[in-house]
């Protein structure tokens, strides 16, 4: 689909799900993506760590897109670049901070040299193709978030990436509701908006109104310290480095990214005052009331500083009496996963603080107050909401239309939408769905590897060596197994197994294919009958 003299928007991720955000913005026969982000895996992908949106819809169009544009550093929103942006073959418009993270992936992935970045500065315009972009500073729980107002010959879009309302940010400094209302003064057509707190009744609340909340949760700690946060919370970190200060403990930080996050912010212009850390070892050799720790591994990655701190394969230990704050939100979709570190903490004799204990977060997201602020200042025509789950988009909707924006537009991934001419409608659908970086292979989601995998996480596998010669059989089959479920019946299991293989290749005249075939069959019987699956039976025919 080309789009003609229409404005079109389409979104291939971020929209019915939080995370993986990726959106096109079509007009006069060229295309604008927003974000091009990941999302992480669950246990249905086996394996995986990283997901990928699979962007094969505009791939098919490389011609017509004219560049790709990023409202904020977050991995949700950037992740992709590095793996995604050098066959797109289009220059990333950024911010300092967000170039920053950006360049630093791109060198990880050693294709520094083949993406163009062009730093943008907050507030300022850029034409790319029929679109036109000021970049305007919002608050966030990271450095440089922006709301992106495109121009286009159809009308003006207010895209507001990840947002909140900060009256006291800790770093940068936000648009001001006098800069809002003159946005909105000079018309709006559409707000594509971020739903993820939209059910939240309060405002999500100022980062500066942490800083009390933590200084006394570690003023009142005993013995060590370890605080868990998002590593791109650069106002977390300043907070958190204010009250080792006020608090008089050493600052140990530990985990890659957060040291990422430091070097950026340093080389943009953030934390400057940030006090000196010390490294786990000297942490350890500190007395213990004396040292505070900042880790990530807050929504329980497994790979992250604090799961490994939890089972006790990091160089930070924490012992009975210590202390660990979560100075973070629970994100949907992780309870499990948070929840077994907790336990193993909990098994340590370790003290957890979260937010509902004490006030140690604030949110990066707009509740309802916030919304109806924005509503007010920018009075757009359309609303329309991502950034979040079905319920989070048709609650939005909702409540736009309640507070009086004339029409609203409630649309999910692969959705063809056309903002104008005319009421917004749907008219297509685009391809959309999921990749996964497994190791250094980008693969489909559910192409015929994930699947195998998911077949054998859930069933189980076993190997049947046959020998054949010209008579037949030759001596004994040969079976392994792994991940079948028969334990101490494992040798008579085996025994059977054996048996059925045998009996089922002897015999002549059968072609390969369906001795093969008749052997996995009677090895496959066999496992079901005494296990109830119906494992992977995978028979190799060796010709003596």
């Amino acid at each position: 689909m080309t789009p003609n003299k229409e404005l079109l928007f389409v979104a291939l991720g971020g929209s019915g799900e939080i995370g993986m955000n990726v959106n096109l913005y079509g007009c006069n026969g060229k295309w604008l993506m927003v974000d091009c982000g990941i999302t992480f895996a669950d246990p249905n992908y086996p394996g995986i760590d990283v997901i990928l949106p699979d962007l094969a819809f505009i791939e098919e169009r490389l011609d017509d897109l004219v560049g790709i544009v990023l409202t904020h550093g977050h991995e949700d929103h950037i992740g992709a670049l590095p793996y995604l942006a050098e066959d797109l073959g289009v220059p990333l418009y950024a911010t300092p901070f967000t170039a920053g993270l950006i360049r630093g992936k791109l060198e990880e992935e050693g294709n520094e040299k083949r993406v163009t970045l062009r730093v943008v500065k907050p507030g300022q315009r850029v034409d790319i193709g029929p679109f036109g972009v000021d970049f305007v500073p919002l608050s966030h729980s990271i450095p440089e978030a922006n709301a992106l107002l495109i121009h286009t010959p159809h009308g003006r879009i207010f895209h507001t990436g990840d947002w909140k309302l900060d009256e006291v940010p800790v770093l940068g400094s936000p648009s001001s509701p006098a800069q809002f209302a003159a946005i909105g003064d000079q018309g709006i057509l559409a707000l594509v908006c971020d739903s993820t707190n939209v059910f939240n009744p309060e405002a999500s609340g100022s980062e500066s109104s942490v800083r009390e909340g933590l200084t006394a949760v570690v003023a009142e700690a005993k013995n060590r310290v370890l605080v868990t946060t998002f590593a791109s919370n650069a106002a977390r970190l300043h907070t958190l480095g204010e009250v080792a200060k006020a608090t008089g403990r050493a600052l140990c930080i530990t985990g890659r990214s957060l040291d990422r996050i430091l070097k950026v912010s340093r080389a943009t212009g953030y934390l400057k005052d940030f006090p000196d850390t010390i490294d786990p070892d000297t942490a350890m050799r500190m007395p213990r009331d004396k040292v505070m720790i900042v880790a990530t591994g807050g929504q329980g990655e497994a790979r992250a500083a604090l799961a490994r701190v939890a089972d006790g394969s990091h160089p930070i230990r924490l012992d009975s009496g210590d202390t660990v704050v979560f100075s973070s939100k629970q994100i949907p979709g992780n309870e499990v996963a948070i929840g077994r570190i907790q336990n193993q903490l909990a098994a340590r004799g370790v003290e957890m603080i979260t937010e509902r204990q004490a006030h140690v977060h604030v949110s990066g997201h707009p509740g309802r107050p916030e919304l109806t602020k924005m509503y007010a200042w920018l009075r757009p025509e359309i609303l329309m909401p991502v950034h979040g789950e079905m319920r989070h988009l048709m609650e939005q909707a909702r409540f736009g239309l309640s507070l009086g924006i004339p029409k609203a537009q409630v649309q999910t991934n692969g959705d063809i939408i056309r903002l104008a001419p005319g009421a917004p409608a749907k008219i297509g659908h685009a391809q959309v769905g999921r990749l996964v970086l497994d190791g250094d292979v980008i693969l489909p989601g559910d192409g015929a590897t994930i699947n195998e995998r998911r077949k054998l996480a859930l069933n189980g596998q076993i190997s049947v060596a046959v020998a054949i010669g010209s008579r037949g059989l030759i001596g004994q089959p040969q079976v392994r197994l792994q991940g079948i479920p028969v334990e101490e019946d494992r040798e008579p299991f085996l025994d059977e197994a054996l048996q059925a293989a045998a009996t089922a290749a002897r015999g002549k005249g059968r072609d390969r294919d369906r001795l093969r075939e008749d052997i996995r069959l009677a090895v496959r019987r066999v496992a079901t009958r005494w296990t109830g699956k119906k494992p992977i039976v995978d028979v190799l025919l060796i010709e003596a």
